[in-house]
């Protein structure tokens, strides 16, 4: 074990070009995980959320800012060792050229590891999807279906940090229920630490530890889930709590 935090991030910021010109997406984010935990990362559309988890899953890049995992910053390291450390499942699951099976056996033999069926066996029962047959061919799944397979995907590599995208949007409740039960029992199993996006705030709630709320183009709040669902510390955070428990997600000017 080492001193380091998780993750430390510091003084990012993303611009993205729009038809008027470039428009600052954040600025000036900061925070860190300081030890092995769960946390929600909140906010309205068009605050940047997805792009964060990006910039850190080093799939896109940051104007200014760094970014340190294990105490070493981002740069110095290779991209397939940060990947193998740092997991990614995107909110629109992609699937590879194939089977099912050729699917969860492709991102071990690109980190030159051992597939593990057995626990892929679990993995798959533990979302659901146990009577899956194998040899299916991936692109024939169903949103659902490519968003769990995906996420037992990425569980394989058993990365340290995993990054998820509203991997539980298209499912139905019992299958959202189970992917929160795996999660959770894997995070008190093998200590991985989770950033969630999520509109869903009783998830939120549920599962997390820590809450980091994006509005304002920057990163507002770093707070104990428990504290900013009470009390947020700013009236940003306090109005997105009142605009969202009429429905997931939601605007407001």
């Amino acid at each position: 074990m080492n001193d380091y935090p998780v993750l430390e991030i510091n003084g990012l910021k993303k611009s993205i070009q729009q038809q008027e010109g470039w428009k600052c997406l954040f600025s000036n984010v900061s925070t860190r995980v300081a030890e092995p935990s769960i946390i929600s990362l909140l906010g309205l559309s068009g605050q940047g959320k997805s792009t964060l988890l990006r910039i850190i899953a080093m799939l896109d890049a940051a104007e200014e800012g760094t970014i340190r995992y294990e105490g070493r910053v981002s740069t110095q390291w290779n991209p397939q060792a940060w990947r193998k450390k740092i997991g990614f499942v995107a909110q629109h699951a992609v699937m590879l050229e194939g089977s099912v099976e050729h699917n969860l056996k492709t991102v071990s033999l690109l980190h030159r590891q051992s597939f593990n069926a057995p626990l892929a066996m679990e993995l798959m029962r533990n979302v659901g999807l146990e009577e899956m047959d194998w040899s299916k061919n991936a692109q024939d799944l169903s949103g659902g279906e490519k968003q769990r397979v995906a996420l037992v995907r990425s569980l394989l590599m058993q990365p340290q940090l995993l990054l998820l995208d509203e991997i539980t949007a298209s499912l139905d409740l019992h299958s959202k229920q189970a992917v929160e039960k795996l999660l959770q029992a894997w995070h008190e199993k093998y200590g991985t630490s989770l950033i969630w996006v999520t509109h869903d705030l009783e998830q939120a709630r549920a599962t997390s530890h820590r809450v980091w709320f994006m509005a304002d183009h920057t990163l507002l709040e770093d707070r104990p889930t428990s504290d900013f669902f009470e009390r947020p510390d700013t009236e940003i955070g306090q109005k997105f709590l009142q605009v969202t428990k009429c429905g997931e997600g939601g605007t407001y000017e």
